[in-house]
């Protein structure tokens, strides 16, 4: 695997040998102190270009960053879907080679970087031939900070992870399972994820990321809240998906209580309570049941 100084390397020489390039700067993972250095890290990267349609036309050129094992055109695929897109101006390749790095390159014009350069906090300059890049503070993920809720906003959680779980109720006692599935993981887990990521900004001051779908809520969260939270993952097994919604309402309760206190925002103990019967009632409801009670 090549090493992340014979990528950047690599990059730079690209852009200093075509008269095209006239800047390039990078964001994402790599450019955030914050975040932890792996082999998995994608180099998320722009080239400030004169024009955009002479790439295209010959995409040939994109081989020379590697051996490539498969690239994703977005831009190329949204326009396939029918959305309306212009590639004067920008244009991305995804590109994952088989030594396992993976470039993100964006194409852009200077007109579209002037529009958008250094509204992504973690940008770093890398290269500027014209001077044509705009100063900007060094690179910070303040913006990816955990968010304090408005009382509107936890109050929308919390209703929302309650009433929700009547559908799950509702398409486990039918045997739907996808239904079930989807509900559970776009209704139930997205409140809960809400709750935890709120949780975890009260203990850190709101000065922390749990990043992209909470992948550092592990790192932040108490052995038994993460031992809890695991086990509101469950297979396509009904006597385990029900263990593991009644593990959720537990957590989801511990946490929202917490939070609520912190703020004084009212936590709605007779939904809870309520809907916590139903579903226990559910669960025990016989399939040929003709009503529910």
């Amino acid at each position: 695997m090549r090493s992340e100084e014979r990528i950047f390397d690599l990059i730079t020489n690209i852009a200093e040998n075509d008269e095209r390039i006239r800047a390039v700067y990078m964001n994402g993972s790599r450019t955030n102190p914050n975040v932890p250095k792996d082999i998995f890290q994608d180099y998320d990267v722009v080239f400030v270009v004169t024009e955009i349609v002479s790439f295209i036309k010959n995409d040939c050129w994109i081989n020379i960053f590697g051996d490539i094992l498969m690239v994703q055109e977005p831009d190329k695929l949204d326009k396939s879907v029918g959305k309306d897109m212009n590639f004067n101006y920008t244009y991305a390749y995804l590109m994952l080679f088989t030594d396992g790095n993976r470039i993100d390159l964006r194409l852009q014009t200077q007109k579209e970087m002037l529009s958008e350069y250094g509204e992504d906090k973690l940008t770093i300059p890398l290269i500027d031939k014209d001077e044509i890049l705009p100063p900007i503070p060094s690179p910070t993920d303040i913006d990816y900070h955990i968010k304090k809720p408005t009382e509107g906003k936890f109050e929308s959680c919390t209703s929302n992870f309650w009433w929700c779980l009547q559908n799950v109720a509702k398409g486990i006692w039918r045997d739907e399972l996808p239904y079930a599935k989807s509900m559970y993981e776009y209704t139930t887990r997205d409140a809960l994820d809400k709750m935890v990521n709120w949780w975890i900004g009260i203990e850190q001051n709101f000065q922390v990321s749990t990043g992209k779908f909470g992948k550092y809520f592990k790192k932040y969260l108490p052995k038994s809240y993460w031992m809890m939270y695991q086990e509101t993952y469950s297979n396509s097994d009904y006597t385990q998906m029900w263990h593991s919604i009644f593990i959720a309402c537990d957590l989801f309760r511990n946490l929202s209580q917490d939070v609520a206190a912190h703020f004084n925002y009212p936590y709605p103990i007779k939904y809870d309570n309520n809907i916590t019967k139903f579903l226990s009632h559910i669960k025990e409801l016989p399939a040929d049941a003709k009503k529910i009670y």
